[in-house]
């Protein structure tokens, strides 16, 4: 069964900074939860709690609750009021769609002086003759019952009829009891009818998945799995056809049936999805007669580009930047570099042979690209520049050992050198209309200065 687990809680107190020891309100709907424990002793500042539409037969642990104000327990398996004497702070409880036949057990709710609303709608004890009423007359602190005020003409003529009513209600109780006993037999019986028939058929399974001969199992196998698997179909949905139009009273028994046959079913498909994944065949990378192929498994962009100049190929692999390089694995052989990516691989044939052992791999600061760069095998021997005959190199030595001998000096002297006048290249014009001449010459006269 399922219970709730610490780290539900806190995935659930994520408005309270995942802190549980000081949380006031949780969440815990639809996590079909099948026993309430530890959030008494993990959450004891809880005010506001929400627990509908889970698998909780019996209301436990919550009693260290003191400061409990609302709790939600609508849609669940509950057959009886109890354990809540401890929630002194509790105002509303709700109780909607649970299996309650036990009314007399109200009476424990008579020590939670500040309970003002209750909500039983959808219960078996809704449908007892003088339900209303008893309730009224037992609970005095009650102010609304099933979303309806209780008046106070009414609690006064409850009270006078208190003893009469709960008279009836005790009879009907006893009904109910027996007519439980009997469910919980049939459910009982009709779970260990199901236990038996799935047996029998694991055994036919079992019995048809071994073939009567090693002959047909090597050369009829794939008939026989296409077969099965049909077969297999079949039954499967002639189980649930009976599963479902098989008449059931609605009982925790049966909610809870339900509730494991479709978690059962929905675990087979997982099973079988997963086998699935497991059986999905490996992509090709080297034919059975060694041609390489190329693969691009990660859908990654690339480039592969030709540095003549350097005499190597570079690879620009585009994977992910935020990618951990561990998560990358590269492989440069002569003809082919391979590159798994997260163990998807990445696989391309080189134009030409390259030195594995010279090649580099990193990533690129930038964009984050793996970048690897691989030496071509051949190597192309460049020509040197020819020096003219005149020159010999000998003199050409000589000249710049003299020359570094002598140290040069700038010259400022402009006698020697005659330099430019920069500022007279463009010649002043007349500048005639253009404007207020008042303006013109002032500005002429300022430059001047």
């Amino acid at each position: 069964f399922l219970s709730v687990t610490e780290d539900l809680v806190r995935r659930r107190a994520e408005h309270n900074n995942c802190e549980i020891f000081s949380l006031e309100e949780i969440s815990l709907h639809q996590q079909e939860i099948e026993k309430l424990e530890y959030l008494d002793k993990w959450c004891r500042d809880l005010k506001i709690l929400y627990l509908q539409n889970n698998l909780i037969p019996k209301i436990e642990n919550v009693g260290k609750l003191k400061k409990l104000e609302y709790l939600n327990v609508a849609l669940n398996n509950i057959e009886r009021i109890e354990n809540l004497e401890g929630c002194e702070e509790l105002k509303k409880l709700d109780l909607t769609a649970n299996f309650i036949g036990e009314l007399s057990s109200i009476e424990t709710l008579k020590y939670n002086i500040h309970l003002k609303e209750l909500f039983l709608v959808g219960n078996p004890c809704t449908e007892f003759e003088g339900y209303r009423q008893f309730v009224v007359a037992t609970l005095h602190q009650l102010k609304c019952l099933d979303s309806k005020e209780i008046e106070r003409s009414e609690r006064i003529q409850a009270l006078q009829n208190y003893a009469e009513v709960k008279q009836k209600i005790r009879e009907q109780e006893q009904a109910y009891l027996l007519k439980r006993a009997k469910e919980k037999e049939e459910a009982q019986r009709r779970m260990h009818e199901r236990k038996v028939r799935k047996e029998k058929q694991m055994e036919a399974k079992s019995g048809f998945d071994s073939p009567d001969s090693l002959w047909d199992k090597e050369n009829h196998q794939s008939e026989g799995e296409r077969e099965q698997k049909m077969w297999r179909t079949v039954e499967d949905d002639e189980e649930d056809r009976r599963f479902w139009e098989e008449p059931t009273p609605y009982t925790p028994e049966s909610r809870l049936e339900t509730h494991r046959y479709i978690e059962e079913k929905r675990k087979a498909k997982d099973n079988i999805r997963g086998s699935k994944q497991r059986e999905k065949p490996l992509p090709t990378l080297v034919t059975a007669e060694g041609k390489v192929l190329n693969v691009n498994v990660p859908k990654l962009h690339f480039s592969l580009k030709d540095d003549e100049e350097n005499n190597q190929f570079i690879l620009d692999l585009a994977v992910y930047r935020h990618m951990d390089t561990s998560l990358l694995d590269v492989d440069v052989q002569p003809t082919y570099i391979r590159v798994l990516v997260k163990g998807k691989p990445f696989q391309l044939v080189l134009p030409e042979e390259v030195k594995p052992d010279s090649s580099s791999a990193k990533r690129s600061q930038t964009t984050g690209h793996l970048v690897v760069s691989m030496p071509k095998a051949k190597e192309i021997i460049l020509a040197k520049q020819k020096l003219p005959t005149s020159i010999k190199p000998s003199d050409t030595l000589q000249k710049n050992t003299r020359r570094s001998r002598q140290v040069e000096k700038l010259e400022v002297d402009p006698s020697k050198y005659s330099f430019p006048d920069v500022t007279k290249i463009i010649q002043e014009k007349e500048r005639i209309g253009q404007g207020p001449i008042r303006l013109q010459t002032e500005k002429i006269t300022e430059t001047k200065k």
